[in-house]
């Protein structure tokens, strides 16, 4: 595309190479003078946000788009004389890249201390991985990414690798029995930080996908008793493995080879009943789902199903495209609001983070165990 020329208007589009792009601006430097008629092209994995005079006036899905400026090619250029022929209505676009960005990494970057039911107070590490993906465009922008140019996943990870450590940290407190049955609670443990995410990664236009846990390790010290009280349970049920061991000697000795092999098919034939019917019982959906089916979505005010690229709500009449959100109730704002109106507190109202008395680390505002020490505050 052509940027600040004297005649021809802009074509603007973008493409992502790295593949690891959050956000890109068009012009890369700087903003521009993008003209009346100047055309705008979105991708389905793409929105667009433009800003026009310092404030993001509209987002735009995937086609092409007339974008309506007050430069006039020539014109505004004979206009702008007293400011060096550079026109003061400035105008950029922020590509916003929709796609999932999958495995990212998070995990606690020093042990974190618990208090076990059976080993006592232990320090345990944690790692995963997190899939994320930008769900309000506007918002994601002002938030986050502010004026700067081009903003990758490698940029918000490490911002987000905290937030989800310190939620970790104030779940596994409230939860954390022993760790002796965790291994087997970790699809219980990752669904329930999601939703305790949630917020969190909503407040900055962000979707949580999913999240999984590799491992919760304790300390080489902590995982050497473990196995020393594996052991022992070994050993007190040595008397009824070696009795049921006899038994399955007796009862494989009775049986010849062909009577084991005729209760086999025997058994498979009493099964294939069973597991044809569930298997036609089940419907098939087909490669894309049901044809014609429409994308839903759920408002956030009334809970209402709604079309996904709805820009107001049927129902409640809510925007479902933010440009601002209350810092304490997370009520979608005006660009021009002083005041929440569910709330009524300032808008630009923020807090500051906590401080933890005994480590001194600095966690977030609302949490519930320092990150450092496990201190509860």
């Amino acid at each position: 595309m052509g940027n600040d020329n004297l005649i021809f208007l802009e074509n603007i589009e973008w493409f992502d190479d790295s593949g690891n792009q959050l956000v890109q601006r068009i012009p890369g430097h700087g903003s521009g003078e993008i003209k009346w008629g100047a055309q705008l092209t979105v991708r389905e994995s793409q929105a667009a946000v433009f800003v026009y005079q310092g404030k993001a006036v509209e987002a735009f899905g995937p086609g092409r788009h007339t974008l309506k400026t007050l430069n006039i090619p020539v014109l505004t250029k004979i206009a702008s004389l007293p400011w060096g022929m550079s026109s003061p209505l400035r105008a950029e676009v922020y590509f916003v890249n929709m796609k999932t960005f999958t495995n990212l990494t998070w995990g606690t970057r020093d042990p974190v201390a618990f208090k076990d039911s059976q080993l006592g107070l232990i320090r345990l590490r944690a790692h995963g991985i997190f899939n994320l993906q930008v769900v309000q465009p506007v918002l994601f922008v002002n938030r986050m990414v502010g004026t700067q140019g081009t903003f990758t996943a490698d940029t918000v990870e490490e911002y987000l690798n905290r937030v989800i450590v310190s939620r970790f940290n104030d779940y596994m407190g409230e939860t954390l029995d022993s760790i002796l049955s965790l291994p087997s609670r970790y699809d219980a443990l990752a669904e329930a930080l999601t939703r305790r995410l949630e917020k969190d990664f909503r407040h900055f236009g962000l979707r949580l996908t999913h999240l999984y846990m590799n491992a919760i390790t304790p300390p080489p010290e902590v995982q050497k008793a473990i196995d020393d009280k594996s052991r022992m349970s070994l050993f007190q049920d040595m008397n009824k493995l070696m009795k049921m061991k006899a038994a399955m000697a007796m009862e494989s000795a009775a049986q010849s080879d062909t009577n084991a092999s005729g209760g086999m098919g025997m058994g498979m034939g009493m099964m294939m009943p069973a597991l044809f019917s569930r298997y036609l019982s089940e419907p098939d959906p087909g490669p894309g789902g049901a044809p014609g089916s429409v994308a839903q979505a759920q408002c956030p005010e009334c809970q209402a199903a709604i079309p996904a690229n709805a820009r107001f709500c049927p129902m409640c009449g809510h925007q479902q495209v933010i440009f601002q959100q209350c810092e304490h109730c997370g009520k979608n704002l005006t660009p021009s609001a002083k005041f929440c109106p569910r709330c009524g507190k300032p808008v630009n109202g923020k807090q500051g983070p906590r401080i933890c008395t005994r480590c001194g680390a600095e966690d977030l505002t609302d949490a519930l165990f320092c990150n450092q020490c496990g201190e509860k505050y």
